[in-house]
């Protein structure tokens, strides 16, 4: 039963919706008029000749002019004024100068009485951040000129930093490194900026690293913390009045910059402190702020925005956006109608900042968002040797690695203790929980580097979303930053990619190298166990992530310079789907375990026993183990009573999930699987469903176990029954084997002798890693030669 809450509720939101319909019905005209103002914009930009651009120069860093716009703030220059006359005042050739902005607090006669050494500009009305910004850059004597809030207190040596990120020609601003006087506060901006594009708009914010002790690339510079190239600051046009009183002015020149070819930089040498104490939230009321901003993301947009399959996307966010606004109220990064109908009132505006914007660019859009982020603006303007010495890994893991607890971890651990003999090797793993990180102190020993975040849950299930669920639930910005921070600062070549929800992390990079190594084909694995799940909900859903994952996984996988598959089985049937591809998918690199780790134990076993192991987190591992305790097990206890079935591995079901524990044992996580493998006498591998290679049946290979297999179990390693291992179909024919084996000694002893020298021929981790370094090399020299052709 509703209370007069709910009504109340309901009534003040019909009454909004009431008072909103003019705009509501108005939306879809806007929509269309900006669409069709942005079109004309641009085709006038195709149909007029474009101007060369200048050629790019590197600055004289050896003084700088600081601008400090600033109205009715002489409390504020009172208290953070001194701190930057004495951080220039090491060199006469250094200035200030303080912008008034029609101030009537006596700002001007205060500056000009107590700090006599700064010059003062005072303008006749009040032209706001930007147009006094613009103002003291032309007015400006030096080269660098460094940009500041009124309420900014710098440290003593802050400049030096600064000037020394201009290391050449194509570097257009360098940014502080922001702190807070009060530690206590939760820094929202730190000079570490970030942009990107997302349901149809821009998105901001700012990185706090401690990592970052140097120069690093970010999406802008902070208008009132960073140093510019004067210059290239007034060829840009300088903070363009479109986007006045206040707001997005210094994102907007950061991207010009970007799409202009030039670079934006991070500098936390140079520290600066940010009181928050300034003129906006004094002239401006919350919703005016709030309806400022939602304008001004539209404007920014509809001046940079070039590439039309993005500006499509957000005019359909913007008008369904702004009517969710209007109906369920205003949320943060959702337009508004208000913020559409401001944005439209300065179309004329807009269009003539697009047509200058779009006369400056000389990278696209999607090229401007890449360049800040550290992987590709190491690839697109740091240099790379053909063939680098030591070669630089970057090995990401969506999953712990130590102790190998299941198969993709075993082939990654013994992977990463080969590649660190040829290779410098930096890992990244991802940790579920924490405690699972000190088991991972080995492998800090063992990398140059290692990283161990704790994976971030996605905050919501997407069942409608055309992006398979395992690629979602490792898609977060914060590993993302991680990779490319580790490329630039680490100076990688390469970065190999486990598993196919990271594919998500794939670049398009020209010099280094992104390669994937799919220990499952995910489609492929997806379809095989639709029929094994129960109930029909569970096939559907099953079959709706089937059908996203190829879809994803053939688009995705084009990305790579390499795809890695466990068997020739593997590369087959993925070539199949993607034949284009088929050269880049390579089979023979990853797949192996260290055989000579594995004592071969001939006899001595334990007899009427079979030894399940496996990861019952992986839903195969599941299956097979239901069918061979409901199916096959029975069968063979029908024969030898005595028999028993040891099952060993992490998370194992819980007895109840059982028919009957009769003959059955369960160990759970095991420390070392090869004291098992040495002790019980049949190996059984009753896998229905997945893809890729059982690495559980080449340890038992290796250890000198006979195993008995389905076919698809043996998928890659063998499609003959007898040759290395026993193969069956049906519960019956698999009951047969075991007791086989069971009965007969020699022939189990044969079997196990020749599995041995299988993988010792063929699945050797040391030959694999040295075939696969090669191969990175090969990769990298055809990709480096190509880009200095």
């Amino acid at each position: 039963m509703s209370g007069p809450g709910s009504k109340t509720n309901s009534m003040t939101r019909l009454l909004r919706i009431l008072r909103a319909l003019p705009l509501i019905l108005a939306a879809p005209v806007l929509v269309l008029l900006a669409a069709i103002s942005l079109a004309a914009a641009d085709l006038w930009s195709l149909l007029r000749r474009r101007r060369p651009l200048p050629s790019d120069s590197r600055p004289d860093t050896r003084a700088a002019s600081v601008v400090i716009p600033t109205w009715n703030g002489r409390h504020l220059l009172e208290q953070y004024l001194p701190s930057v006359v004495k951080a220039l005042s090491n060199n006469p050739a250094n200035e200030v100068i303080v912008v008034d902005n029609a101030s009537t607090d006596g700002t001007v006669e205060f500056v000009r009485r107590n700090f006599p050494s700064v010059r003062v500009l005072e303008l006749p009305v009040n032209r706001g951040f930007g147009g006094g910004s613009n103002a003291g850059f032309r007015q400006a004597r030096n080269d660098i000129v460094v940009l500041l809030n009124n309420d900014m207190r710098v440290e003593p040596d802050f400049l030096a930093p600064l000037l020394e990120g201009f290391t050449d020609e194509k570097v257009f601003s360098v940014s502080c490194q922001i702190f807070f006087s009060d530690p206590s506060k939760r820094r929202e901006e730190t000079g570490l900026s970030q942009g990107w594009w997302e349901n149809g708009g821009l998105r901001v914010g700012h990185r706090i690293d401690e990592e970052i002790r140097d120069l690093y690339p970010c999406f802008y510079g902070g208008g009132g913390s960073t140093a510019y190239d004067r210059r290239k600051f007034l060829e840009l046009g300088g903070f363009d009045s479109l986007l006045a009183p206040f707001y997005l002015e210094d994102t907007d020149l950061g991207y010009l910059a970007w799409k202009r070819g030039w670079k934006v930089l991070y500098q936390p040498k140079s520290i600066v402190y940010h009181e928050h104490r300034g003129t906006i939230g004094r002239r401006f009321s919350e919703q005016q702020i709030r309806d400022v901003l939602a304008k001004n993301f539209l404007l920014w947009t509809w001046k940079n925005i070039h590439q039309w399959p993005r500006l499509i996307g957000h005019f359909f966010y913007t008008l369904t956006g702004g009517w969710l606004s209007e109906v369920l109220g205003e949320a943060p990064q959702r337009p508004t109608l208000r913020g559409l109908w401001r944005a439209s009132l300065q179309l004329p505006g807009a269009m003539r900042s697009r047509i200058r914007a779009r006369s400056l660019a000389v990278v696209d859009d999607t090229e401007a968002f890449r360049r800040p982020l550290g992987g590709y603006f190491r690839d697109r303007f740091m240099p790379a040797p053909a063939d680098p010495k030591p070669l630089r890994v970057l090995f990401v893991s969506p999953y712990p690695i130590l102790p190998p607890v299941h198969g993709g971890a075993v082939f990654m651990y013994q992977t990463l203790r080969e590649l660190v003999r040829h290779c410098e090797v930096h890992l990244i793993a991802l940790m579920h929980y924490p405690h699972e990180r000190p088991p991972h102190e080995e492998l800090r020993l063992l990398c140059a580097s290692a990283e161990l975040p704790l994976k971030v849950n996605p905050h919501h299930r997407a069942p409608a979303s055309i992006v398979p669920h395992a690629v979602r639930e490792f898609a977060h910005q914060d590993l993302e930053w991680l990779i490319h921070r580790q490329v630039y600062t680490r100076q990688i070549d390469l970065v190999q990619l486990e598993y196919t929800p990271l594919a998500h992390y794939a670049c398009r990079f020209r010099q280094l190298a992104c390669v994937l190594f799919e220990h499952d084909v995910y489609f492929q694995s997806v379809a095989r166990g639709i029929p094994h799940l129960l109930g029909w909900t569970a096939k559907l859903q099953a079959a709706w992530e089937y059908l996203r994952a190829l879809y994803y996984e053939t688009r995705a996988l084009g990305r790579f310079d390499q795809i890695q598959v466990c068997t020739e089985a593997n590369r087959e049937f993925l070539a199949a789907y993607v034949p284009w591809l088929a050269p880049k998918i390579q089979a023979g690199l990853r797949a192996g375990i260290d055989v000579a780790s594995y004592p071969f134990q001939d006899g001595g076993r334990e007899p009427l026993t079979m030894l399940f192991v496996g990861s019952f987190r992986h839903l195969p591992n599941q299956a097979a183990l239901r069918w061979f305790t409901g199916e096959v097990l029975p069968a063979v206890r029908a024969a030898e009573p005595s028999a028993r079935l040891i099952i060993a591995g992490s998370d194992p079901p819980p007895p109840h999930a059982f028919p009957s524990l009769e003959g059955i044992e369960l160990l759970g996580a095991v420390e070392d699987i090869r004291s098992i493998l040495g002790r019980y006498a049949v190996f059984v591998c009753p896998v229905l469903s997945g893809s890729g290679v059982r690495v559980k049946l080449l340890e038992a290979f290796a250890s000198g176990i006979p195993a008995v297999s389905t076919p698809l179990g043996a998928e890659g390693l063998t499609c003959q029954d007898g040759e290395i291992c026993a193969l069956a179909d049906t519960a019956e024919e698999f009951a047969a084997r075991i007791i086989r084996l069971f009965q007969d000694p020699q022939l189990a002893s044969q079997l196990a002798r020749r599995a041995r020298a299988h993988v010792e021929q063929h699945w050797d981790i040391a030959v694999l890693t040295r075939r696969l370094v090669d191969s990175y090399r090969e990769v990298l020299r055809t990709k480096r030669s190509g880009a200095t052709s």
